[in-house]
Order: C-alpha cells, then structure tokens, then sequence
C-alpha cells in the first residue's frame, strides 16, 4: 500500500492520515463543495474536489485520479456500504474494511439477528407490533448511529413513529426499511472490539461501556465496562467471536450488546471503525486503524491483548448542552487539552456548518484506576475553551462529575432520568436502596424510562406566554403537521425539522389555535426563524 485514499471526512479522517503518516502511506483526502477549507482537506498529501461523499463513483474516481492504490472509508456515509466495497474492489483497489459479504450479513439487522441465533447468541425478540406489545422501538434495517430509530410506548403513537422512521432511515441510508423489536427499559449499552484477517482468525480486544448517550447516540464511553466482571466478559467475547466467524468477519469491527442484569442481547455488529476505538487503543497498546490497514495487505491480526487500565472518551460537540441540538458558528478560539489524548476535526477559524456532523473533537483520559482516568479526563475539560459557537462544553463537565456516572451507576435512561446539567443527589443509596423507596411499603412498580427523544424536542413546554414555535438550530422542514385554524395539544408535533440528517419534531408548549404557518414542506430555514404561530 503505497497511497490511501479516505473516503470521509472530519476527525476520523485524520485519524486515518496519522495512522498512514507512520507506516510510511501517502495520504489523499476528497472534499465536497460545501466543504472547501475544512480541516481534513488541508492535512493530506493532496486533496480532490468530488460531488459529495454519499457519491461511490466519486470516492474511486478521484483514488485512480490520484494514483491512490488503497481506500479507507472511515465511519459513517459510505463506511458500511457493500455496494461501495465492490465497487472499490472492481477498480483493483484495496478495500480497507469488512469483505462485502459479511457488510451485507452483518448491516442487515434483520438479517443480523437472524445469523446470531443460528450462532447461538442471544438476540432481541423482533416481529410484529401487536404481538410484541408495548413499549418498543423501531429501527432501521440498514443502518445504526440513532438514525432511524423511535421508541413507542402505545399503539396510537405506532404509525407516525414508522413514518418518521423510514423517512430518516431512507435520508439517511437510502434503505428505508424499517422493524419493531421489544424495548428493554434501562440496559447498559456494551460493545466487544474484534479484528478479524483473512486467514480465518478473529480475535476479541475487550469491551466498552457506552451507555450514557444522548437521542441514542453515545456521548461517554469507557474501557473496561464497571458493569462486566470476567466471566462476564469472557461470555460477550464468545458471542462477539461467534457472530464474527459465522459471517467470516476481516477488518476491524464491533458487536453491541444492550447488558440487563448479566443477561445480554446481541443488537448489531458495525462493519467499520467506531468513533470511541480510542479508549480500547489506550488500554490494550492496539493501534487500531494500523491494523486495518495490515489485515487490508493480507496480514495476521494482533494477538489479543490483556486490557491494563481504565480510559474514558467524550465527544465535544457544537450543539446546545440542554437539548442536544445542533448549533452552528465560526470558532473564534479553541483551546483543547495538552494533558491528554485529543482526536480533533476541526481547528480555530474553521466553520460548523448544518450539513455535517457537528463534532469539534474527543477527549480521551487514561489512567492506572477507573477514578484516576476520570479525574484525568475533569481537569482536561476545565482548561478546555471554545469561542465562537456554543458547545456541549458545560454538560460534559456537569456529566464527568456527577456521582452515579462516577459510581458506573448509569444505564441508557441517564441523561433523561438526570436530566443534562440538573442539579445531582448529594448521594446515591448502596445496594437494594438504590432508588425511591418508603419505610414498610411495598416497592412501588418501576416507571418507564423516560423518552429521550421528547426530552430533546420538548424545551417549549411550560412556556404559557409564548405565542409562536421557531426552529432551534438551522435545517429543513421535511412535514407540517397542521394548518391555520387547528386547534393543538400540548406536546402536539406541529413541524418536523431536519438536520444533519437528524428529524427533530418541534411541538406545541400548551393547548392553543395556530394562528398561521409560516413554512412549507421542503423550506430551508434559519436558526430562531418563526415556524407556527399560536393563540390561547
């Protein structure tokens, strides 16, 4: 391999061009044309213009343009697209990732599932609405990330969530396929890191905790679990591996489990690199974009490493530190920590747009003990400065502190059941009293999990003077739900607005009539632009 190309862009584009930058591998970077001047197009060997980077024919155009021999495509857009991975190798260029066939088994959830029963791995059951009962949740066939993905609590509710299911699925992943699969209230969210090569060995390198996550996507996480003792480990390593062989897995790639109790559910195997690989990096000394590109040679895999120590990842986003939502700006300064591992995507001066994922950076800590990674990672996050846009910045210090997160008490209802930068319990109850309960009374029945997604979309509630619903950040408006004259409900979705590929549902904050509609289906609009209009 003597020239990559990387099919992507941002943070992990730059994180692939280190990887080359030290086995001696020439670096080619594409930009679309909204994205001119970004940071990854001005840290490659050379850089290419090309339509867009959900364009296949683009990414291999531009590597035979360049005399690129290899291509890696990061996560995210094309990462685990078969077809893409064809079409790479048919131009006789080095695919570096999952063969097509196993993207293709292992992408499909459906078929996923399928595969790990006859593995023998325990699965979620999935099938029909009615029969599985409420609640549940919809997902996307083809796809991960939160994209696609609607929690339903009642059967009236069933209906719009399939709408808005496919329609982000099909933004998303152009597959708008979509299936019900039964909710389990408050898991842990734990994945296992596997390499595979193609000579039929597929090692296990531990597992995340990736519980804490925000409109279902992660925003903490963290080597080894605090939830997974060894046996345990050992018994999601087994499954991991099993799914890997059935489908002969190569490249690096990750099995997700939801964890409840010490039972857990196989949900996915992602055919790519993830975003939070850095923490398994720190505690098992595997470089794993280095082995990537080995396997992609025809390499053996590493030997699987003993886990030493504790790392924790934080995603620094550009988005509200409340609500979640995505914001824009130029960043006027941008001081990141010198203390600790930092995988960046943009830099000072550099703009965040709403046509991409709006992340500024990760800050990853290591350390010899769970606490002291923690406490590593706190004093990072207090010398870190960003001016210009408004981040997640206050949240990720509000969350690196709080006591159940440094108990390793937190499940994938956290950031609903404490919600972001509320006020923490002075103290959490130990063993059976954790939680609410009254001297001589039976335990009361555990409530639902908060919904997250309505936690996002809801700040209007409470607001009994306003008189209009405006957009929270810059987007599209993709469905109008009502129309001058209607009388709405409280939490009533008026609008649905995309962003980043994302649908946020903006709703009405009280009863009320909608005195005008101020946009149509297919309007691109401002930040804080008036959208409804309403009358009590």
């Amino acid at each position: 391999m003597r020239k990559l190309l990387v099919a992507n862009r941002g943070e992990i584009a730059l994180r692939v061009f280190r990887a080359c930058h030290e086995l001696g591998i020439a670096t080619v970077a594409v930009v679309a044309p909204d994205d001119n001047g970004a940071l990854h197009a001005r840290s490659a060997d050379e850089a290419v213009e090309i339509a867009g980077y959900l364009h296949s024919e683009e990414h291999v155009r531009a590597a035979e343009a360049t005399g690129a021999d290899a291509i890696h495509p990061g996560y995210g857009f094309l990462a685990e697209n078969a077809n893409f991975a064809e079409a790479v190798q048919a131009a006789e260029l080095t695919w570096v990732g999952p063969p097509p066939a196993a993207l293709r088994a292992g992408g499909d959830k459906l078929e996923a599932k399928r595969l790990a029963q006859e593995a023998n791995v325990p699965v979620v059951p999935t099938g029909d609405a009615q029969e599985l009962g409420f609640p549940l949740v919809v997902k996307a066939a083809a796809g991960g990330g939160g994209r696609g993905m609607r929690v339903v609590r009642a059967a009236a509710d069933l209906d719009d969530a399939l709408d808005a299911a496919r329609r982000e699925a099909r933004t998303a992943f152009g597959d708008d396929r979509v299936f019900c699969e039964r909710y389990v209230e408050r898991p842990r969210h734990v994945e296992i890191q596997i390499l595979g090569d193609a000579h039929g060995t597929v090692v296990a390198l531990g597992e995340r905790e990736c519980s804490v996550q925000r409109r279902h996507q992660k925003v903490l996480e963290e080597s080894p679990s605090p939830a997974v003792d060894e046996p345990l480990r050992r018994a999601m390593s087994d499954a991991a591996l099993r799914f890997a062989q059935a489908i002969a897995y190569e490249s690096a790639g990750t099995a997700e489990f939801m964890l409840d109790g010490r039972d857990f559910y196989f949900l996915e195997l992602n055919g790519r690199i993830q975003v939070e690989h850095p923490v398994t990096e720190l505690v098992t000394g595997v470089d794993l974009v280095a082995a990537q590109l080995r396997i992609a040679q025809g390499e053996h895999a590493p030997a699987a490493a003993e886990p030493r120590g504790h790392a924790v990842e934080v995603r620094l986003y550009a988005e509200d530190p409340r609500t979640f939502l995505p914001q824009t700006g130029r960043i006027t300064r941008l001081r990141l920590p010198s203390s600790i591992r930092v995988d960046a995507g943009v830099a000072e001066g550099d703009e965040i747009g709403i046509a991409y994922d709006p992340m500024i950076a990760k800050l990853i800590a290591s350390g010899e003990t769970r606490e002291e990674a923690l406490r590593r990672l706190r004093a990072a996050l207090d010398e870190t400065v960003v001016d210009g846009v408004t981040t997640n910045l206050p949240f990720l210090r509000w969350l690196v502190a709080h006591p159940a997160l440094r108990a390793g008490a937190t499940t994938t209802a956290f950031l609903t059941e404490h919600p972001p930068l509320s006020r923490p319990p002075l103290r959490l109850p130990d063993g059976p009293w954790r939680g609410s309960f009254r001297l001589n009374l039976p335990a009361a029945a555990p409530s639902p999990a908060p919904d997250v997604d309505a936690a996002a979309s809801g700040g209007q509630d409470g607001a009994g003077e306003q008189s209009s619903v405006t957009a929270p950040m810059p987007g599209t408006v993709i469905k109008v739900l009502v129309a001058a004259g209607e009388t709405v409900q409280p939490r009533q979705p008026l609008v649905v607005l995309e962003a980043m590929k994302m649908e946020t549902p903006l709703t009405s904050p009280y009863e009320a009539v909608v005195r005008a509609v101020n946009v149509a289906e297919g309007d691109r609009v401002a930040g804080g632009a008036v959208l409804v209009e309403l009358e009590e």
